[in-house]
């Protein structure tokens, strides 16, 4: 094996955008997620390392001393982040030229020439799956004999063949070793979960088909393929026995209810391990199937309402009726399943009237906690390429600034970008600052020493956050 250095590069201050999570930015709260594509490469190739450099903290003058100890560098990077990136890599290329230095993610998946031609430091960059496609490279074969990536000869981009997707999702080793070896649990944290909290996949891709969603559409595809549940328990069993810290495990699969029938499998198993557990959900599972969950340690439910009026659900191709999402979320309620409710403003179809539904739609479900965001136009999903067709997309803006703050990168001819930008704000006042919901999150708060001083952080870096929005308009 080449000597191989994974790397989450360093990146703005707060960014939380580690291979997985889904934007690439600054949230509301400061939080990061596990570089799990990351660390499943660094579990196939033996005696790698991972360094998540923006979770610890670590600056490109930090990490830079690495440079000559590795033959080998593999970059996770984003559309937002891909700039900042490159810088780094020719850094890195500048203090050892003999490096080989990849890219991998969505990003390049989807714009592979103009990623291979965009330095000379970059040696290739990966496609759709990489794993076996960076292991591959990492065991040394030559760059031309091996499928899923695009590499430069002669200044030109030559494209090998496309890497076959996995269907044995077993053959993959558990990130969770690699955890253990290369980051620091504590360094990983959001607004909704216990802390500390790991999380990893289960299973890969998603049955639905959101037209903003980035990772089945360009990475993992729409046929949700799972790891067995004698493995997935067993990798549980031995991160409860190695990280007895960690108060709650997150399955960081796209939509891990894809499979009732595996779910409730999965459940009843996790359920004699004593563990607490959370996922993402869409907003349709069955009473019976949550009641499985529930009963087998189930906490929390990250769910994707995205809107509250049904013709923009079909317009995003969210596939799940209103009436539907209402009806489970009172089960939620009603079992003691809390819900993390995320929400989008700005789809396409919106317009000042569903901003208003949609509120009052989250105000009426009543989750937990909410995430309000701004649509992300990546290349390589149906939103972009609809932006692209209708003028939707506003010139010279990113979808992400300096700063790190997510940028308002739609506008519509009755509904403009500064206006989308503003609802966001708008949206979090109103369902925060009601005397129910602040009497709710403050009990809460006076129950747990630890959750206190969380949320006493947590609810600082909120009001930075929507104070830095007033003035970024």
């Amino acid at each position: 094996m080449l000597k191989t250095l994974f790397l989450n590069p360093p990146s703005y201050n707060g960014y939380d955008g580690g291979a997985g999570s889904r934007y690439q930015c600054t949230r509301e709260v400061k939080s990061f997620w596990y570089p799990t594509w990351l660390a499943q490469l660094a579990a196939l190739v033996e005696g790698s390392r991972l360094v998540d450099a923006p979770a610890r903290g670590l600056t490109v003058d930090d990490i830079l001393p690495m440079a000559k100890e590795y033959e080998f560098l593999v970059l996770y990077t984003s559309t937002p982040s891909f700039p900042n990136d490159v810088k780094i890599a020719e850094a890195f290329k500048n203090k050892n030229p003999k490096l080989i230095i990849g890219f991998c993610g969505a990003h390049v998946a989807v714009n592979p020439d103009h990623s291979i031609l965009a330095s000379d430091a970059i040696d290739f960059v990966a496609g759709n799956e990489f794993d076996f496609t960076i292991k591959e490279i990492a065991e040394g074969n030559s760059l031309e004999n091996i499928d899923g990536l695009v590499y430069k000869k002669n200044g030109v981009p030559i494209h090998n063949k496309p890497r076959a997707i996995i269907e044995d999702m077993d053959s993959l080793p558990w990130v969770t070793k690699i955890y253990k070896d290369n980051l620091v649990t504590t360094d990983y944290y959001n607004g909704y979960m216990l802390h500390p909290y790991m999380s990893f996949y289960t299973g890969r891709g998603c049955k639905s088909h959101c037209s903003f969603c980035l990772w089945p559409q360009t990475i993992s595809g729409h046929k949700y393929r799972t790891r067995s549940v004698k493995n997935i328990t067993a990798e549980i069993t031995w991160a409860r026995d190695n990280f007895p810290e960690i108060k709650e495990f997150f399955f960081d699969d796209d939509t891990l209810t894809d499979n009732i029938e595996h779910v409730e499998a999965l459940a009843k198993e996790i359920g004699k391990l004593g563990i607490v557990w959370s996922c993402n959900a869409k907003a349709n599972v069955p009473y019976e199937t949550l009641k499985i969950m529930k009963d087998n340690g189930l906490r929390l439910l990250l769910v994707g309402y995205e809107s509250g009026n049904q013709n923009i659900l079909v317009n995003i191709k969210k596939g799940i009726r209103i009436d539907v999402a209402k009806q489970f979320t009172r089960d939620c309620h009603n079992l003691g399943i809390l819900i993390h409710g995320t929400f989008i403003v700005g789809l396409p179809g919106e317009t000042s009237e569903t901003i208003e539904e949609t509120i009052k739609y989250a105000k009426e479900l009543n989750p937990q906690t909410i995430q309000v965001s701004l649509p992300a136009a990546y290349p390589g999903t149906l939103l972009y390429n609809q932006a692209i067709e209708n003028g939707w997309l506003v010139a010279d803006e990113d979808l992400v600034g300096n700063d790190g703050v997510q940028h308002s990168v739609l506008s519509y001819p009755h509904l403009s970008s500064n206006e989308i930008f503003k609802a966001v704000d708008d949206f979090y006042k109103r369902f925060y600052f009601r005397p129910k919901k602040m009497v709710t999150l403050f009990f809460e708060m006076c129950s747990d020493w630890e959750v206190m001083k969380r949320r006493s952080r947590e609810g600082i870096e909120f009001f930075k956050f929507l104070f830095g929005r007033e003035n970024a308009i």
